[in-house]
């Protein structure tokens, strides 16, 4: 997906290129561009190459100074094709979490099923305030982002009202090594395993875990979300990545299948997340 991506980059960067070449107000230089836009002439440089994303307002700048403002929509729309398949955190968090939650409400809202793997935090659908608050607080760290944690963890704490509606459905599985990372205070992680306890039993959760013993045929690898067969949404460090052709949504059902064979369910995955509580 990142060559896919950077394709793409590249094209936009080359269509740049052929706006600057062709303005109607005669030989335009990268430099005198740059002198035009007021930016560095390594930016124009970075945009022409591929080496830089350019943002919406970078587009509009470029066609209306190259002379060519009804290029901006073609442009816009490029833009939009490749980062609605990869989208940076940098850019998500420039505004903090609240808005990434509002998006992901959005999307799920939509959804009537979904399948979804956990490797390495409980599941945001499910989460205590608590334990929301320290997640958001360390991706807030990592990333430098704003820090409007409050508001994310009450938008977080909306979502989950999409598990008590009517016809809804959570698929979940989870690693058992997600309930042993200390993210937050023992106390918290603690009323976490409560948590996931009392979810055990709802007509709208089929919880799974898997044991940290248990034989798997394919690695835990990272975790992603599948939303009604149609979109997958999986996450890096970087970005985020959504992937809706039929082909892959189709591998990573078949990756959540596979897994699901390794995991326990009803008393059995009680068992397992009492085991960690008790570790506590």
């Amino acid at each position: 997906m990142s060559t896919d991506f950077q394709r793409a980059r590249e094209e936009l960067g080359r269509r740049l290129r052929e706006l600057r070449s062709e303005s109607p107000h005669g030989r335009l230089t990268g430099t005198g561009l740059a002198r035009m836009l007021d930016w560095p002439q390594s930016k124009i440089s970075k945009l022409e190459n591929g080496r830089q994303t350019p943002t919406a307002e970078d587009l509009r700048a470029w066609a209306d100074a190259t002379g060519h403002p009804e290029a901006y929509e073609e442009l816009h729309a490029r833009l939009r094709g490749f980062e609605s398949q990869i989208r940076s955190w940098r850019r998500q968090l420039a505004r903090g979490h609240r808005p990434v939650q509002e998006t992901w409400s959005a999307i799920t809202d939509d959804a009537l099923a979904l399948h979804v793997w956990d490797s390495f935090v409980v599941n945001g659908l499910l989460q205590t305030p608590d334990y929301a608050r320290a997640v958001f607080e360390r991706y807030s760290t990592l990333q430098n982002s704003p820090r409007d944690t409050e508001d994310a963890v009450r938008a977080r704490m909306k979502r989950q009202e999409w598990l008590y509606r009517p016809g809804r459905k959570l698929h979940l599985l989870m690693w058992e090594g997600a309930l042993h990372a200390r993210v937050a205070p023992p106390e918290v992680l603690a009323a976490q395993c409560d948590r996931l306890m009392g979810t055990v039993g709802l007509d709208t959760v089929d919880l799974g875990i898997v044991p940290l013993d248990a034989a798997l045929s394919l690695p835990p690898a990272n975790a992603f979300w599948v939303f009604d067969e149609r979109l997958v949404i999986t996450e890096d460090w970087h970005a985020e990545l959504w992937l809706d052709d039929a082909e892959t949504v189709t591998l990573y059902r078949r990756v959540w299948d596979t897994l699901r064979e390794s995991a326990s369910f009803g008393a059995e995955a009680q068992r397992v997340i009492s085991r960690v509580r008790r570790s506590l």
